[in-house]
């Protein structure tokens, strides 16, 4: 798996992760959702650099312009609720994706242990398409193998692009294992710590929380 970690390079993506992990400034949600886009936004375009592009001709009012623009289907994937803020991001910049939606959650059967279940997908077909799967928060790295093995019910992609904002060590070695081997992470930053409950230490708190206000405890 290829990592492109943006905290080992200059970019304005870190001034907007500090904030996200700033608890001060987290407590504004609408901050906290603007920020997440944000990162999405810088995300889709370091991505675009990957993709194939076609010549493409476009009449301008005085003559004829040739532009390279990018050719692959995309189908933008993202675990619900809180990668919604990151995908609305990726997808101001590749508005003509396809998107997918994938329900998981942490079904607990006591206070430090759960098991994730993906309850919920709506997809387009998959086969040899481009899938950018997004969710802010790599912990464990269970919800982003088990909706990985949910897309393929949906067809065999021809690349997956895994975009989040900040995964543990734990969640980078388990996805590596259980991800084609060229996969691409694109990720703000990576923490060594994972609290009983598999929050990243420092992280940044709960993600759909901060976003969308604290759910009801199962």
């Amino acid at each position: 798996m290829k990592v492109y970690n943006f905290s080992q390079y200059s970019s304005l993506y870190n001034k907007f992760l500090s904030e996200l992990r700033d608890e001060n400034i987290q407590k504004d949600s609408m901050r906290f959702r603007k920020n997440l886009e944000r990162l999405g936004e810088i995300s889709a375009y370091e991505i675009s650099k990957t993709l194939q592009e076609n010549s493409q001709l476009t009449k301008t009012p005085l003559g004829t312009s040739k532009t390279n623009v990018p050719s692959e289907n995309l189908v933008l994937a993202t675990v619900l609720r809180a990668g919604l803020p990151l995908h609305n991001g990726l997808l101001k910049y590749y508005d003509n994706a396809e998107n997918c939606f994938i329900s998981a959650y942490r079904k607990h059967t006591s206070k430090e242990e759960f098991e994730v279940e993906i309850q919920y997908m709506a997809s387009p077909n998959l086969s040899d398409k481009i899938v950018l799967l997004s969710d802010p928060m790599l912990a464990t790295g269970r919800s982003m193998v088990l909706a990985y093995k949910a897309l393929l019910k949906k067809g065999i992609p021809s690349k997956i692009h895994i975009v989040c904002v900040i995964g543990s060590e734990q969640g980078l070695e388990y996805i590596s294992k259980n991800f084609p081997q060229d996969t691409t992470l694109w990720i703000g930053g990576i923490d060594s710590k994972m609290t009983s409950e598999s929050y990243i230490v420092p992280g940044l708190g709960d993600a759909g929380d901060l976003a969308f206000g604290k759910k009801e405890d199962e």
